[in-house]
Protein backbone atom coordinates (compact mmCIF):
# COMPACT_ATOMS: atom_id res chain seq x y z
CA UNK A 1 0.00 0.00 0.00
CA UNK A 2 1.43 3.53 -1.33
CA UNK A 3 1.67 6.31 1.28
CA UNK A 4 -0.68 8.19 -0.56
CA UNK A 5 -3.56 5.81 -0.43
CA UNK A 6 -3.32 6.49 3.35
CA UNK A 7 -4.35 9.92 2.95
CA UNK A 8 -7.94 10.80 4.15
CA UNK A 9 -9.66 14.41 3.70
CA UNK A 10 -12.91 14.86 5.05
CA UNK A 11 -14.64 17.61 3.48
CA UNK A 12 -17.33 17.79 6.53
CA UNK A 13 -14.52 18.79 8.86
CA UNK A 14 -14.60 22.02 7.20
CA UNK A 15 -18.54 22.48 6.62
CA UNK A 16 -20.57 25.15 8.76
CA UNK A 17 -23.63 23.65 10.39
CA UNK A 18 -27.03 25.79 9.16
CA UNK A 19 -27.67 28.14 11.58
CA UNK A 20 -24.51 27.69 13.53
CA UNK A 21 -23.39 31.07 14.84
CA UNK A 22 -19.58 31.06 13.81
CA UNK A 23 -16.71 33.06 15.40
CA UNK A 24 -13.85 33.22 12.72
CA UNK A 25 -11.55 33.38 15.34
CA UNK A 26 -12.05 29.62 16.80
CA UNK A 27 -11.52 28.43 13.22
CA UNK A 28 -8.62 27.36 12.02
CA UNK A 29 -6.68 29.41 9.25
CA UNK A 30 -3.90 26.49 9.61
CA UNK A 31 -4.27 22.54 10.14
CA UNK A 32 -1.51 19.77 10.01
CA UNK A 33 -0.84 19.14 6.25
CA UNK A 34 -1.56 16.26 4.34
CA UNK A 35 0.84 15.34 2.56
CA UNK A 36 4.33 15.21 3.88
CA UNK A 37 6.63 16.04 1.07
CA UNK A 38 6.27 18.36 -2.55
CA UNK A 39 5.94 15.10 -4.14
CA UNK A 40 3.58 13.56 -1.98
CA UNK A 41 1.30 16.58 -2.20
CA UNK A 42 1.41 16.85 -6.05
CA UNK A 43 0.71 13.13 -6.26
CA UNK A 44 -2.36 13.62 -4.22
CA UNK A 45 -3.64 16.82 -5.98
CA UNK A 46 -2.85 14.62 -9.59
CA UNK A 47 -5.00 11.73 -8.10
CA UNK A 48 -7.81 14.62 -7.28
CA UNK A 49 -7.64 16.58 -10.34
CA UNK A 50 -7.87 12.59 -12.25
CA UNK A 51 -10.95 12.05 -9.94
CA UNK A 52 -12.65 14.94 -10.49
CA UNK A 53 -11.94 15.05 -14.67
CA UNK A 54 -13.90 11.79 -14.76
CA UNK A 55 -16.91 13.02 -12.69
CA UNK A 56 -16.57 16.04 -14.57
CA UNK A 57 -17.03 14.40 -17.74
CA UNK A 58 -19.84 12.09 -16.22
CA UNK A 59 -21.31 15.30 -15.43
CA UNK A 60 -21.62 16.67 -18.92
CA UNK A 61 -22.82 13.64 -20.37
CA UNK A 62 -25.13 13.19 -17.80
CA UNK A 63 -26.66 16.82 -18.27
CA UNK A 64 -29.26 16.60 -15.25
CA UNK A 65 -27.29 18.81 -12.81
CA UNK A 66 -25.23 21.96 -12.53
CA UNK A 67 -22.48 22.81 -10.03
CA UNK A 68 -21.90 26.08 -8.81
CA UNK A 69 -18.43 26.60 -7.02
CA UNK A 70 -18.42 30.24 -5.24
CA UNK A 71 -15.12 31.23 -3.26
CA UNK A 72 -14.82 34.09 -1.40
CA UNK A 73 -12.03 35.41 0.95
CA UNK A 74 -10.29 38.29 2.27
CA UNK A 75 -7.29 39.48 -0.44
CA UNK A 76 -4.66 37.29 -0.63
CA UNK A 77 -6.85 34.12 0.55
CA UNK A 78 -5.29 32.17 -2.92
CA UNK A 79 -9.09 31.83 -4.45
CA UNK A 80 -6.96 32.57 -7.88
CA UNK A 81 -4.53 29.95 -7.14
CA UNK A 82 -6.75 27.30 -5.70
CA UNK A 83 -9.15 27.28 -8.91
CA UNK A 84 -6.42 27.44 -11.38
CA UNK A 85 -4.71 24.20 -9.44
CA UNK A 86 -7.49 22.31 -8.76
CA UNK A 87 -10.25 23.00 -11.60
CA UNK A 88 -6.72 22.55 -14.26
CA UNK A 89 -8.07 18.71 -15.38
CA UNK A 90 -11.74 19.90 -16.33
CA UNK A 91 -12.57 20.47 -19.79
CA UNK A 92 -12.67 23.70 -20.54
CA UNK A 93 -16.09 22.86 -22.48
CA UNK A 94 -17.57 22.18 -19.54
CA UNK A 95 -16.37 24.70 -16.73
CA UNK A 96 -16.78 28.90 -16.81
CA UNK A 97 -15.17 30.86 -14.24
CA UNK A 98 -16.57 34.69 -13.33
CA UNK A 99 -14.73 37.21 -11.55
CA UNK A 100 -17.21 40.05 -10.48
CA UNK A 101 -15.25 43.32 -9.03
CA UNK A 102 -17.18 46.80 -9.17
CA UNK A 103 -20.16 46.81 -10.47
CA UNK A 104 -21.10 48.68 -13.59
CA UNK A 105 -23.56 51.37 -14.07
CA UNK A 106 -25.73 48.87 -15.64
CA UNK A 107 -25.39 46.21 -12.83
CA UNK A 108 -26.18 48.88 -10.39
CA UNK A 109 -29.74 49.41 -12.27
CA UNK A 110 -30.58 46.15 -11.44
CA UNK A 111 -31.77 44.27 -8.21
CA UNK A 112 -27.77 42.51 -6.64
CA UNK A 113 -28.66 39.00 -7.50
CA UNK A 114 -29.29 40.06 -11.53
CA UNK A 115 -25.45 40.51 -12.45
CA UNK A 116 -24.46 36.63 -11.04
CA UNK A 117 -27.96 35.27 -12.30
CA UNK A 118 -26.76 35.99 -15.51
CA UNK A 119 -23.69 33.39 -15.27
CA UNK A 120 -25.30 30.81 -13.39
CA UNK A 121 -23.95 27.38 -14.95
CA UNK A 122 -26.08 25.52 -17.18
CA UNK A 123 -26.89 21.81 -16.62
CA UNK A 124 -23.93 19.69 -17.27
CA UNK A 125 -21.24 22.04 -16.04
CA UNK A 126 -19.44 23.96 -13.18
CA UNK A 127 -19.74 27.31 -12.82
CA UNK A 128 -16.87 28.79 -10.80
CA UNK A 129 -17.76 32.53 -8.88
CA UNK A 130 -14.51 34.18 -7.75
CA UNK A 131 -16.03 36.67 -5.31
CA UNK A 132 -19.61 36.46 -5.82
CA UNK A 133 -23.52 38.28 -4.67
CA UNK A 134 -22.01 37.48 -1.55
CA UNK A 135 -19.95 40.70 -1.82
CA UNK A 136 -23.42 42.72 -1.49
CA UNK A 137 -23.59 41.35 2.33
CA UNK A 138 -19.48 41.35 2.98
CA UNK A 139 -17.76 44.54 1.06
CA UNK A 140 -20.98 46.42 0.89
CA UNK A 141 -22.02 45.92 4.63
CA UNK A 142 -18.45 47.17 5.51
CA UNK A 143 -18.70 50.31 3.65
CA UNK A 144 -22.05 51.00 3.74
CA UNK A 145 -21.81 54.23 1.50
CA UNK A 146 -21.60 51.25 -1.41
CA UNK A 147 -24.93 51.04 0.14
CA UNK A 148 -26.13 54.97 -0.39
CA UNK A 149 -24.78 54.71 -4.13
CA UNK A 150 -26.68 52.03 -5.41
CA UNK A 151 -30.14 53.69 -6.16
CA UNK A 152 -32.42 51.64 -3.40
CA UNK A 153 -35.21 53.51 -2.44
CA UNK A 154 -34.43 55.15 1.12
CA UNK A 155 -36.81 53.40 2.54
CA UNK A 156 -35.43 49.79 1.62
CA UNK A 157 -32.02 50.48 2.22
CA UNK A 158 -32.59 50.60 6.24
CA UNK A 159 -28.99 49.49 7.46
CA UNK A 160 -30.78 47.68 10.56
CA UNK A 161 -32.68 45.40 8.43
CA UNK A 162 -31.29 45.25 5.05
CA UNK A 163 -28.52 42.19 5.67
CA UNK A 164 -31.05 40.05 7.17
CA UNK A 165 -33.38 40.98 4.31
CA UNK A 166 -30.21 39.99 1.87
CA UNK A 167 -29.33 37.04 3.43
CA UNK A 168 -33.27 35.65 2.91
CA UNK A 169 -32.97 36.81 -1.06
CA UNK A 170 -29.72 34.70 -1.22
CA UNK A 171 -30.94 31.52 0.87
CA UNK A 172 -34.11 31.65 -1.26
CA UNK A 173 -32.30 31.96 -4.96
CA UNK A 174 -30.17 28.96 -3.71
CA UNK A 175 -33.06 26.64 -2.29
CA UNK A 176 -34.53 27.35 -6.10
CA UNK A 177 -31.76 26.73 -7.47
CA UNK A 178 -31.25 23.48 -5.52
CA UNK A 179 -35.26 22.65 -6.70
CA UNK A 180 -33.82 22.84 -10.20
CA UNK A 181 -31.01 20.87 -10.49
CA UNK A 182 -28.28 23.25 -8.97
CA UNK A 183 -25.62 22.30 -6.69
CA UNK A 184 -24.34 24.94 -4.61
CA UNK A 185 -20.96 24.74 -2.71
CA UNK A 186 -19.56 27.96 -1.03
CA UNK A 187 -15.51 27.97 -0.01
CA UNK A 188 -14.07 30.86 2.20
CA UNK A 189 -10.52 30.80 2.34
CA UNK A 190 -9.48 31.43 6.36
CA UNK A 191 -6.64 33.61 5.88
CA UNK A 192 -5.18 34.99 9.19
CA UNK A 193 -4.20 38.71 9.30
CA UNK A 194 -0.17 37.67 9.75
CA UNK A 195 -0.07 35.59 6.37
CA UNK A 196 -1.90 38.34 4.39
CA UNK A 197 1.49 40.75 5.41
CA UNK A 198 3.52 37.97 4.43
CA UNK A 199 1.88 37.69 0.85
CA UNK A 200 0.95 41.18 0.54
CA UNK A 201 4.85 41.91 1.08
CA UNK A 202 6.10 38.84 -1.53
CA UNK A 203 3.80 40.49 -4.05
CA UNK A 204 5.85 43.49 -3.57
CA UNK A 205 9.46 41.99 -3.80
CA UNK A 206 8.81 39.98 -6.54
CA UNK A 207 8.45 41.30 -9.76
CA UNK A 208 6.27 38.82 -11.31
CA UNK A 209 3.83 39.76 -9.06
CA UNK A 210 3.76 43.16 -8.88
CA UNK A 211 0.50 43.64 -10.63
CA UNK A 212 -1.04 41.42 -8.06
CA UNK A 213 -0.61 44.30 -5.50
CA UNK A 214 -2.78 47.81 -5.13
CA UNK A 215 -2.91 50.42 -2.67
CA UNK A 216 -6.36 49.88 -1.90
CA UNK A 217 -5.40 45.92 -0.53
CA UNK A 218 -3.51 47.42 2.33
CA UNK A 219 -6.72 50.25 2.57
CA UNK A 220 -8.83 47.25 3.34
CA UNK A 221 -6.37 45.65 5.96
CA UNK A 222 -7.85 48.30 7.99
CA UNK A 223 -11.34 46.85 8.06
CA UNK A 224 -10.49 43.51 8.48
CA UNK A 225 -12.16 42.90 11.94
CA UNK A 226 -15.31 44.49 10.48
CA UNK A 227 -14.88 41.86 7.50
CA UNK A 228 -14.60 38.98 10.03
CA UNK A 229 -18.14 40.32 11.54
CA UNK A 230 -19.58 39.95 8.27
CA UNK A 231 -18.35 36.75 7.21
CA UNK A 232 -19.37 35.33 10.53
CA UNK A 233 -22.76 37.04 10.16
CA UNK A 234 -23.27 35.67 6.72
CA UNK A 235 -22.14 32.48 7.78
CA UNK A 236 -24.30 31.79 10.23
CA UNK A 237 -27.34 33.31 8.03
CA UNK A 238 -26.84 31.43 4.47
CA UNK A 239 -24.93 28.01 5.32
CA UNK A 240 -27.85 25.72 4.43
CA UNK A 241 -27.99 22.10 3.98
CA UNK A 242 -28.36 22.55 0.23
CA UNK A 243 -26.16 25.33 -0.02
CA UNK A 244 -23.35 24.98 2.42
CA UNK A 245 -20.48 27.24 3.49
CA UNK A 246 -17.00 25.53 3.91
CA UNK A 247 -14.32 27.15 5.62
CA UNK A 248 -10.90 25.83 4.41
CA UNK A 249 -7.78 26.93 6.39
CA UNK A 250 -6.01 29.65 3.68
CA UNK A 251 -2.68 30.10 5.33
CA UNK A 252 -1.31 27.03 3.58
CA UNK A 253 -1.85 27.19 0.50
CA UNK A 254 -0.88 23.64 -0.81
CA UNK A 255 -2.83 22.30 1.96
CA UNK A 256 -6.00 24.42 1.14
CA UNK A 257 -6.09 23.09 -2.36
CA UNK A 258 -6.48 19.72 -1.48
CA UNK A 259 -8.98 20.25 0.71
CA UNK A 260 -11.22 22.24 -1.92
CA UNK A 261 -10.28 19.62 -4.37
CA UNK A 262 -11.86 17.11 -1.95
CA UNK A 263 -14.97 19.06 -1.45
CA UNK A 264 -15.59 19.59 -5.06
CA UNK A 265 -15.12 15.83 -5.35
CA UNK A 266 -17.75 15.54 -2.79
CA UNK A 267 -20.04 17.65 -4.50
CA UNK A 268 -19.84 16.08 -7.68
CA UNK A 269 -19.53 12.50 -5.94
CA UNK A 270 -22.86 13.05 -4.38
CA UNK A 271 -24.73 14.01 -7.41
CA UNK A 272 -27.06 10.84 -9.13
CA UNK A 273 -25.19 11.20 -12.33
CA UNK A 274 -25.10 7.96 -15.41
CA UNK A 275 -24.17 8.01 -18.78
CA UNK A 276 -27.40 8.46 -21.01
CA UNK A 277 -28.46 4.60 -21.84
CA UNK A 278 -28.70 3.73 -25.66
CA UNK A 279 -32.34 2.89 -26.39
CA UNK A 280 -33.15 -0.13 -29.27
CA UNK A 281 -33.85 2.13 -31.85
CA UNK A 282 -30.80 4.64 -31.40
CA UNK A 283 -28.60 0.81 -31.26
CA UNK A 284 -30.03 -0.02 -34.52
CA UNK A 285 -28.72 3.15 -36.33
CA UNK A 286 -25.42 3.30 -35.03
CA UNK A 287 -25.30 -0.59 -36.21
CA UNK A 288 -26.51 0.65 -39.84
CA UNK A 289 -23.95 3.37 -39.42
CA UNK A 290 -21.25 1.00 -38.63
CA UNK A 291 -22.51 -1.22 -42.00
CA UNK A 292 -22.03 1.98 -44.19
CA UNK A 293 -18.34 2.82 -42.47
CA UNK A 294 -17.29 -1.31 -42.96
CA UNK A 295 -18.14 -0.51 -46.90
Amino acid sequence: MTEKSNIKISSTDFRVPPDKKVNLSKWPTMVDPYAKSKKQYKELLDQHIEKLSSLQHLHYASHHYALLLIFQGMDGAGKDGAIRHVMSGVNPEGCEVFSFRQPSAEELDHDFLWRTTCRLPERGRIGIFNRSYYEEVLAVRVHPEILRSQGLPEELRDEKNIWEQRYGSIVDLEKHLYRNGTQTVKIFLHLSYEEQRKRFLARIDEPDKNWKFSTADIHERKFWKHYMKAYEDCLRATSTHHAPWYVVPADDKENARLIVSQIVLDALGGLKMAYPKTTAKRRLELHAIKKQLAK
